[in-house]
């Protein structure tokens, strides 16, 4: 018996949202964790923080944009339909306490697991900035959602098409300089984290970024989600995925990520130089 996807939505050209009927992983979901799902039978296992869940209604949401194979395959299924199998919640939740003020800083379809973050800090008493940043305005999503979870909504586009034109680093820069930060929490690619932890190094700002190496397996046997964090070797998925941002080595984990990446993409030129 498979997880029936209740809705299915496109937020943004390749990005989706899908409500899904998962009552045993919603009910002890907190936010920052992940699950690992496998669409069908000879697929592979792959990692998506939950975006949302209501413990109530058992309905589980999940953003992912639709890129490689299997992301493609999950793409595919209508409402009505099943996913074969979701394990979860995994992973350690974020750390949420009352720290003051909070900046939740997230790049891409990172905003979607930044919007459960956001609320929890929130909810918890803290006056919160969110910024988040894209591309271009089409690819800005949630966006009724992330003014609800913040005090302060930012938004950023590379084009200048919506919010403020460049980097939610700016924002931040920005913050920093007007107020005082006392925590903050970056979710996206690598390469914005690491220039969130060069931003607020040495300032005294407590920093964390919830890391999305590679990951198979989920329960920290496979190994492949392992990173360098304080000069000791770390699991991202059973001691994460958020760590000290200050302390992780994101070039390493971006030279890990960049191998996958380029046997990926020499697979795909040998499998269409067969086809041909």
């Amino acid at each position: 018996m498979g997880y029936k996807v209740l809705k299915k939505k496109l937020i943004c050209p390749g990005q989706y949202e899908y409500t899904i009927e998962a009552p045993f992983v919603t009910r002890n979901a907190k936010a920052g964790q992940f699950v690992i799902l496998r669409v069908e039978e000879e697929g592979e296992r792959f990692p998506l923080t939950i975006a949302d869940a209501n413990p109530e209604t058992g309905e589980l949401t999940l953003v992912f944009m639709a890129i490689g194979y299997s992301t493609k395959k999950l793409a595919s299924i209508e409402a009505g339909e099943e996913v074969l199998d979701i394990t979860g919640p995994l992973g350690k939740p974020t750390h949420i306490e009352k720290y003051g003020t909070v900046v939740c800083i997230a790049g891409g379809y990172g905003a979607a697991p930044c919007y459960l973050i956001a609320k929890a800090f929130k909810d918890a008493g803290n006056k919160v900035y969110m910024i988040t940043g894209a591309r271009t305005k089409d690819l800005i999503f949630w966006q009724d959602k992330m003014e609800k979870a913040s005090t302060q909504l930012f938004i950023t586009t590379d084009d200048g098409s919506l919010g403020v034109k460049g980097f939610g680093t700016q924002v931040l820069k920005e913050l920093m300089d007007k107020e005082k930060i006392d925590y903050v929490i970056a979710v996206g690619p690598m390469p914005m984290m690491k220039a969130v932890a060069d931003l607020t190094r040495g300032t005294g700002i407590k920093t964390e970024a919830s890391m999305n190496p590679i990951m198979v397996d989920g329960t920290g046997m496979c190994g492949a989600c392992r990173l360098t964090v304080g000069g000791k070797v770390k699991f991202a998925c059973v001691e994460g995925p958020d760590f000290d941002a200050h302390q992780i080595d994101f070039d390493e984990v971006i030279n890990r990520t960049k191998i996958y990446k380029d046997e990926e993409s020499k697979r795909n030129q040998d499998c269409n130089l067969l086809k041909k």
